[in-house]
């Protein structure tokens, strides 16, 4: 069974860093395509970055420069670097990873249950 714990949200301020965390069980990360998302009050939830199985990796296009994704394969756990923190990156951030048949029926989406991170100026 997927489960998805994400860790290292906070509060700093404008200019600040964090470092978020997406520890796995029940899926290996290195085999699946992953992803951090977050969601403001108000507003949709839009993607953060991916990376795929292959390595790939993607950005939106308000982090491109400031945020890095990377994946530990030993530990399992991918993370979320974010770096010169606007007041607009303030928002719930959720892990995601993608499962694939046959592993599963259908193509499935698993989520972590968020973590706050709060940007003041």
């Amino acid at each position: 069974q997927v489960h998805l714990v994400e860790s290292g949200g906070g509060s700093v301020q404008a200019g600040g860093s964090l470092k978020l965390s997406c520890a796995a069980s029940g899926v290996i990360f290195s085999r699946n395509g992953m992803g951090w998302y977050r969601q403001a009050p108000g507003k949709e939830r839009e993607m953060v970055s991916s990376i795929t199985d292959d390595g790939t990796t993607t950005y939106g296009d308000s982090v491109k420069g400031r945020f890095a994704i990377s994946l530990d394969n030993y530990k399992n756990i991918v993370y979320l670097q974010m770096n010169s923190l606007k007041t607009e990156d303030t928002a719930v951030y959720y892990c995601s990873v993608r499962v694939y048949p046959p592993v599963v029926v259908t193509t499935t989406d698993y989520w972590g249950q968020g973590t706050q991170v709060t940007v003041s100026s």
